[in-house]
């Protein structure tokens, strides 16, 4: 059985936190932009805090920065995994140079973190069964496979033939 503390309590995520997030917002805005004017804080912190209360006094806003929230937190972990990746496999710094060894390197991770993200999600087999279960799968992947070989056959004549 989950228990709840004192911060997961109905009030606090229902309306103390959606509160304090469009209020500290709202008035940052304010402060930097300067739309009120020149040393107006009290002004800037009385307009925030109107804005919050009718943030809070509506369902669905507080529903929608509630999953876009949701959403923000998990979109950073994914790039922080990313980077991190990347970071081990490129050493110090990120130097975009033209060695293809870190353009591929780069795109087994891009590659390896979206099938992570794809597995954790559960869409992993609803994309598994889509892409290779289907009744056109084998020709369609047999073309795409043709095609790449004659790019890359493409590719290889045009090289050698700059070359020369």
């Amino acid at each position: 059985m989950a228990v709840e503390t004192v911060l997961q309590h109905w009030i606090l995520t229902n309306f103390v936190y959606p509160f304090l997030l469009v209020f500290f917002i709202v008035f940052a805005v304010l402060e930097k932009t300067k739309v009120l004017g020149e040393d107006t804080r009290q002004l800037n912190a009385m307009v925030a805090f109107v804005i919050g209360l009718i943030f809070v006094g509506a369902i669905y806003p507080k529903i929608v920065v509630g999953n876009l929230i949701l959403f923000l937190t998990v979109s950073l972990i994914v790039v922080f995994v990313f980077l991190l990746l990347w970071g081990f496999v490129m050493g110090e710094g990120i130097k975009m140079d033209s060695n293809p060894v870190k353009y591929a390197s780069g795109a087994l991770i891009f590659i390896a973190v979206a099938a992570a993200v794809l597995w954790t999600t559960g869409a992993w087999d609803n994309v598994y069964s889509f892409l290779f279960q289907r009744n056109w799968s084998k020709e369609f992947w047999t073309n795409v496979i043709f095609i790449l070989v004659i790019v890359g056959a493409l590719g290889a004549v045009i090289k050698t033939a700059k070359g020369k």
